[in-house]
């Protein structure tokens, strides 16, 4: 920051009780009344450099003591008292910090050159030329402190002429870049001779005031010559430096005017930077405008802003991570913590851009790349808000369902979200477990997660016999239907099903069920082992018929099993009973 020093006598201002004087040997003949301050004064010093004064005392004598009101002079009585001592010949220090109430106070009292050579008023615009506008950080502060003093800064070109000066220097290549500015990106040391990163401007253009921020990057990108990312780069810090954080825990409910005041600026804040957003695609990155559209539900923005941002957020959604799409929920309502609907609208606009792009055939590679790769995000973020303890099914099965059955190259993911949320949520009910569990596709699981399936005692006992009989059905295939094999396989579903019997043989005791009931039980699962049976002989007899079909495997419904099991004719427990008989 650069600096001017005026005058060279000490500084003989003083206050008693609200009124300020200057220590002299003549008695004070001029009364300044700003506000709730008076001045005491002296006529000498101050007329001669003083057009306003010298008009306003014109019909006064010499000797007369004169009060003057001055209540609307253009930053108060602090610019008033610069332009006194400097009247005075008192030492005056001029930054880019009082420089534009100093140089609106100047012109207000007409301290220019027509009334006196080396006025105030010159001074203080060779200070601007060769101080203010030549440096970066100057022209910066300089324009900040024009915002309670707008229309002065308006009408004399302040706010033009530092606009103009700092666009300058953003447009200057960074090899060129000689002044001090702020960068405090993590990672980043600066060192001497170390290359000026392209951003090098961001960080401090984001201390202005909106209206500010505003006009310089409005004049930056009417020129074309920066790239859309630095633009974006920009607006991201911007946001960061002003914008409410939503990323980490639910914000405060509002509660009293100043923080419906501060809403509304963040509003108008967000509002001004989602229109400036270039329309060119990765200008900024999909965990920038998934946390916009996170702050845009706080904050309650319009609709239409809400769908440009899962518009625009639905173009770059395969680039984001999970880490991106973890925000709280910002509705007081949801009793969840995790935002799951804001993803829900995102990849629903995704999957309408896909599906217009998509072939009815989808041999499209780079689409059908895309989509398994939104799948595999899918169910690892399904993974991470399925441990939400009050995260509803419904939201859970509504996410996974929503993507087509291309998207999943296997199940082995979605299984991972299902197993975790049941394991959360221990008391769903047998209804939600079921919605849940149909989603999967036995076929698409890998032999470790079936293995881990069987064994699963979360799982619904028809989903562990549809993984048993896929599991058979596959390995028999795979072994082209080895006696020693299918037998391995027969033993294995016998020994799941004993083991599932014993289970509920012991619940029925605890829980004191009738009896019927548990007999019922243990033909159910006593079925799955003479179907197993059954599966072996036909497996033998239909070897060359089932050779020539296709390969793939059919899942068998437990509930045809169950009801084959429950048709089974009278005399084959009769046959049992006579073989008894004929051993004994």
């Amino acid at each position: 920051m650069k600096f001017m020093k005026i005058g060279t006598k000490p500084d003989t201002f003083y206050t008693e009780e609200a009124t300020r004087t200057v220590i002299s040997d003549m008695p004070s003949d001029l009364t300044i009344r700003i506000n709730d301050i008076c001045y005491l004064l002296h006529k000498i010093p101050l007329l001669p450099k003083c057009g306003l004064l010298q008009r306003l005392c014109s019909d006064s004598d010499d000797s007369d003591i004169v009060t003057i009101d001055l209540h609307d002079i253009p930053g108060g009585e602090d610019a008033f008292e610069l332009s006194a001592k400097f009247c005075y010949g008192i030492t005056i220090n001029l930054s880019a910090h009082n420089f534009v109430p100093a140089f609106c106070a100047a012109k207000f009292l007409r301290m220019t050159e027509s009334i006196e050579k080396g006025n105030f008023v010159l001074k203080l615009e060779a200070f601007f030329n060769s101080c203010i506008l030549e440096g970066w950080k100057d022209s910066i502060v300089t324009l900040q402190t024009t915002i309670k003093l707008t229309e002065w800064s308006e009408n004399l070109g302040i706010i033009r002429r530092c606009i103009d000066s700092i666009v300058e220097k953003i447009l200057t290549p960074p090899a060129k870049v000689s002044w001090s500015y702020t960068y405090t990106r993590p990672g980043y040391i600066k060192k001497q001779h170390q290359s000026v990163p392209k951003d090098w401007w961001t960080e401090d253009i984001s201390d202005l005031d909106i209206d500010m921020f505003r006009c310089i990057i409005t004049a930056v990108r009417s020129i074309y010559i920066l790239p859309p990312q630095l633009i974006g780069e920009a607006l991201h810090v911007y946001a960061c430096r002003w914008l409410p954080d939503t990323t980490k825990s639910r914000p405060p409910q509002s509660s009293g005017s100043r923080t419906e005041e501060s809403n509304e600026k963040s509003r108008r804040i967000l509002e001004f930077i989602v229109s400036m957003i270039p329309a060119d695609r990765g200008s900024v990155s999909i965990g920038f405008l998934l946390r916009l559209l996170s702050i845009a539900n706080y904050l309650g923005l319009s609709p239409v802003t809400k769908t440009e941002l899962i518009r625009r957020a639905g173009l770059q959604f395969e680039e984001t991570t999970v880490g991106d799409m973890l925000f709280p929920s910002q509705l007081s309502s949801d009793q969840h913590f995790y935002d799951i609907d804001l993803v829900a609208a995102v990849m629903e606009s995704y999957l309408v851009l896909w599906r217009r792009q998509s072939p009815a055939s989808a041999d499209n590679s780079h689409l059908l790349r895309s989509i398994r790769k939104t799948g595999k995000l899918i169910d690892s973020y399904l993974q991470v808000v399925a441990r939400d303890v009050n995260m509803p099914i419904f939201k859970i099965v509504s996410l996974a369902e929503a993507l087509p059955d291309s998207a999943r190259e296997d199940h082995d993911g979605l299984y991972k979200a299902i197993n975790i949320y049941l394991k959360e949520h221990p008391d769903v009910s047998k209804a939600d477990k079921k919605s849940l569990c149909k989603m999967l596709d036995c076929q698409k699981l890998s032999p470790e997660i079936r293995a881990h399936a069987v064994k699963n005692e979360r799982l619904p006992l028809r989903t562990v016999v549809q993984v048993l009989f896929f599991e058979q059905e596959s390995g028999s295939r795979a072994t082209g239907h080895k006696p020693e094999v299918i037998a391995r396989a027969r033993k294995q579903q016998a020994q799941a099903a004993a083991e599932e019997c014993n289970k509920l043989q012991q619940e029925a005791r605890r829980s004191r069920i009738p009896e019927s009931s548990e007999r019922e039980s243990e033909k159910r699962l006593e079925g799955k082992v003479l179907r197993g049976e059954k599966a072996e002989a036909e497996s033998e007899k239909g070897k060359e018929r089932r050779g020539e079909m296709n390969s793939a495997s059919k899942v068998v419904d437990p509930e045809k099993i169950l009801q084959r099991r429950s048709s089974r004719p009278e005399h084959e427990h009769g046959g049992r009973e006579r073989d008894k008989g004929r051993e004994r």
